[in-house]
């Protein structure tokens, strides 16, 4: 089967390659925001563009006591402006010579073909369904940040963004930038004040606390990272002059948790650790360490009526769910620390309909026929949901 016989055959694959083939590098989404509009005055969906030109997509509700679902997908990919070219290759489609955009075309094809099947499905008795498709998720999230959320009313959210089929992720690690400086107060000449007990190195000096410093895992659970620590660089002085007692050393470090706690340990403990260095060098050298939030947690939520109903509807569809944690930050982070307009805070959740390798890059490809089942366990799961 070639690509245009199976987008003839399958509306759902043919909405995917559409959206695929627009060039959507984050904040140039315009010409895929414009296509989605058509395609929803199109179809009869209800939909408006906020300031930041997000798109919200509403289905009324056939059953107004019951409670209404969020999905949530992002519009832009990492990749340029260049012609995207999809070609098929037995099961998998793929981009020639860029990104496929699967991430997060995929989520997006998803949510709004859903849209279209429940606007269509007037007998199923739900309690309407919320789309939020964003902008600029992979670059600074500037998109997801803007939403105004109090228009918003469900509680659960979906964020189709996951890369596997059957993956329900349920929390995920926050993203915080520490920054480690050591100021020696004297500097000086390597030979004529080498000497002198008063000067210490700072090169030195930050090397030493680095060493002192956590390094990889600082807790799991299950197997699973919880929180970590990695150093990114460290600098003092100049490689190419050697005659200098340096006064200036900076390392800098990511912190991941998926855990507020576990993370405030272990910023405690680089805090520590820089109290004891000060005590020790008083009067010749000062540490300090500043620590910069780009990201928050993505905490598990107590509630697992999600989770348990997806496992049970996933395992129904002949799926084997994957319900775990993921370390790194997602759109489900924002979610997981805003209010609705009940003033409820969200319950995210990262879930996969489809399964994308090799993301971002050249070799990117989605297998199609996960999408097809990824969005008949998204039908199910709605169902059981308003069950």
């Amino acid at each position: 089967m070639d690509l245009n016989t199976l987008r003839k055959e399958n509306e759902l694959i043919d909405l995917f390659c559409n959206l695929a083939q627009i060039p959507s590098p984050s904040l140039n989404e315009e010409n895929l925001i414009n296509w989605i509009a058509g395609y929803c005055k199109e179809k009869g969906l209800n939909y408006e563009l906020d300031k930041t030109k997000n798109i919200i997509i509403r289905v009324a509700a056939t059953a107004p006591k019951k409670p209404p679902l969020l999905l949530s997908a992002h519009m832009d990919v990492i990749g340029d402006d260049s012609a995207v070219k999809l070609t098929l290759d037995g099961d998998i489609i793929k981009a020639e010579g860029r990104t496929l955009g699967g991430d997060d075309k995929a989520g997006v094809a998803n949510a709004l073909y859903f849209a279209e099947y429940l606007t269509k499905n007037k007998q199923l008795q739900h309690g309407g369904l919320e789309i939020v498709l964003t902008r600029d998720e992979e670059s600074g999230m500037t998109g997801i940040k803007h939403v105004d959320f109090s228009k918003l009313n469900s509680k659960y959210v979906l964020v189709l963004d996951s890369d596997k089929l059957g993956q329900l992720l349920t929390s995920g690690a926050s993203y915080t930038v520490a920054k480690l400086e050591v100021t020696a107060f004297k500097g000086g000449h390597s030979g004529i004040d080498i000497a002198d007990k008063t000067r210490e190195n700072a090169a030195k000096l930050i090397a030493d606390l680095v060493s002192d410093f956590p390094q990889g895992v600082f807790h799991s659970e299950n197997g699973q990272v919880v929180t970590s620590c990695n150093i990114g660089g460290i600098s003092s002085g100049d490689l190419n002059v050697t005659n200098i007692i340096n006064t200036h050393g900076t390392a800098t470090y990511s912190i991941r948790s998926s855990s507020v706690k576990k993370e405030q340990e272990l910023k405690d403990l680089m805090g520590f650790l820089v109290e004891d260095f000060n005590k020790e060098y008083s009067g010749m050298a000062q540490a300090q360490i500043t620590f910069d939030e780009h990201m928050p947690a993505f905490e598990e939520n107590e509630d697992r009526y999600i989770p348990i109903l997806f496992e049970a509807v996933a395992k129904k569809e002949g799926l084997i769910p994957e319900i775990s944690s993921f370390h790194a930050g997602a759109e489900t982070h924002i979610y997981a620390n805003m209010t609705n307009s009940h003033g409820e805070k969200f319950i995210p959740y990262l879930l996969g309909l489809a399964s994308v390798y090799n993301m971002h890059s050249e070799k990117e490809y989605l297998e199609y026929k996960t999408m097809l089942e990824g969005q008949k366990l998204l039908r199910a799961f709605f169902e059981a949901y308003n069950g």
